[in-house]
């Protein structure tokens, strides 16, 4: 692109170039040369567009999208000349189109500006985001209802407050990130639906005294609408940020599933063993075994979370139409979705690698009374008001703790003693009650850990995700 190195597309109200730190600023394609394939797919819309208006020669349009496949060829295979002096992947793809073609790539730019074609071209790259973002969230639920479906019957601590509460069936824990997942997949179809706004067309701000057709490019483009008014349509971002926000909310279920296998697969707990492939050592400790790739995925939340907070930065005191600041939006929308997209790609074979010790978990329910709702469950079904029978049972608690014992070690006398002056016969359903897999059946209320439910729960699960005609 030697010939061509050091024009610009506005240089002529200007009689000198720009100071070397302006001109540093000023260049974004060290970061949207990314979108070099939507920039080719947009202006290849555009040239057939104002062929079919007459506004465009069929010759010229024809040359514009060949030579418009040769500049993404050369692209692609790395034969592009990149350069500060132009600015950005608009700049390039048109200099380097001139070369190829000559004077009738200076017509592509008819009834458009860079503003209306810029935001075109991020639309474009967001939405095949959004799918790519699905598919692997798809992947990772997938590993999820995998392991819950191996590990249907092993019963673990389900915990509030970080402190064993009730017991629950591992596999119903890992589906409720399947379900954080399910709403991640949602927010994305839903942004997605807004996303699939052509703006092209719009121009600088003002619309064009030519007569477009953006409705036939938005249809060549896959978009679903085109705008409706054109100051919005060179300034909104807001689907920008609704990305972020998305991609903010599923690296948060990440984090929070990393945080429970750094905790899970500590000595303290001893819950799982993550394979080596996803852990580091130590270079001094030579029995460590570090649970580095949950604890990057758990760091890098920050990242995704402040690319959010950038974004909504720039846009919260912009005047109407486009402005300049408006450059800084598409690091931040990068850099989101590969971390998230890493991170995905990471934690599903990390869940289906790693190796679960469901005796330690089943252990762990033995101790810390999580069967002490059982024992207030099973007096309020035999009409003692609820709030005594939770006092009766914190009462039955701290006699085991004085006897260092559990509430199945306790006797029968040692029951009828604290409900004495209660209303109640004990039977032997007390003791079935007590009993941890015994209770987990007993939560049929719909979304609880019963078996029966979390093997529809499954069921359900794999008729979504697995539907007919899919891979298995």
């Amino acid at each position: 692109m030697s010939e061509s190195k050091g024009k610009r597309l506005w240089g002529g109200r200007f009689g000198q170039g720009p100071h070397e730190f302006m001109e540093r600023i000023n260049a974004s394609i060290g970061v949207d040369k990314r979108l070099y394939l939507q920039d080719v797919r947009g202006s290849q819309a555009h040239a057939a567009m104002l062929a079919r208006q007459g506004i465009l020669s069929a010759h010229d349009a024809e040359k514009i999208i060949v030579g418009l496949d040769q500049v993404r060829a050369e692209i692609e295979g790395h034969k592009m000349e990149w350069s500060d002096s132009l600015e950005d992947i608009h700049t390039h793809v048109e200099m380097r189109l001139k070369e190829i073609i000559g004077d009738a790539a200076g017509r592509l730019h008819t009834a458009r500006s860079r503003n209306d074609q810029v935001a075109t071209d991020l639309r474009l790259w967001v939405m095949d985001a959004c799918r790519e973002i699905d598919a692997a969230l798809l992947n990772f639920q997938r590993a999820l209802v995998g392991r819950a479906e191996e590990h249907l019957g092993v019963i673990m601590p389900g915990y509030t407050h970080l402190q064993r509460a009730q017991p629950v069936l591992l596999s119903h824990h890992l589906l409720a990130y399947v379900e954080m997942a399910w709403r991640d997949r949602a927010r994305l179809a839903d942004c997605l639906g807004r996303v699939s706004v052509l703006p092209l067309g719009a121009a600088a701000l003002a619309g064009t005294s030519f007569a477009l057709d953006p409705a036939s490019v938005a249809d060549e483009l896959g978009f679903t609408g085109v705008f409706a008014n054109s100051l919005d349509a060179v300034s909104d971002r807001d689907f920008a940020a609704e990305f972020l926000f998305t991609l903010s909310l599923v690296q948060v279920h990440l984090s929070r599933l990393a945080e429970e296998l750094v905790l899970w697969s500590s000595m303290e707990f001893g819950f799982i063993s993550l394979s080596g492939a996803f852990a580091t050592g130590s270079c001094i400790m030579p029995q460590k075994k570090h649970p580095d790739a949950a604890e990057l995925v758990r760091g890098k939340t920050g990242r995704v979370l402040g690319d959010l907070i950038s974004l909504l930065t720039v846009l919260k005191g912009l005047p109407l139409a486009y402005n300049k600041d408006l450059q800084e939006d598409k690091e931040p929308v990068f850099d989101a979705f590969d971390t998230v997209l890493d991170s995905l790609l990471v934690m599903a074979p990390m869940i289906e690698t790693m190796h679960v010790h469901a005796e330690r978990m089943e252990m762990a329910v033995r101790h810390g009374f999580l069967n002490a709702t059982e024992l207030a469950d099973y007096l309020a079904a035999r009409g003692v008001p609820f709030r005594v029978a939770h006092e009766v049972s914190g009462k039955a608690v701290r006699l085991a703790e004085e006897r260092v014992c559990t509430l199945e070690d306790l006797t029968d006398e040692d029951h009828a003693r604290l409900c004495e002056g209660l209303e109640v016969e004990l039977d032997d359903g007390l003791k079935q009650a007590l009993d941890p897999g015994r209770a987990v059946d007993r939560r049929i209320s719909p979304g609880g850990t019963s078996r029966q439910n979390v093997e529809a729960a499954l069921k359900e699960a794999r008729k979504r995700l697995w539907p007919k005609g899919s891979e298995q």
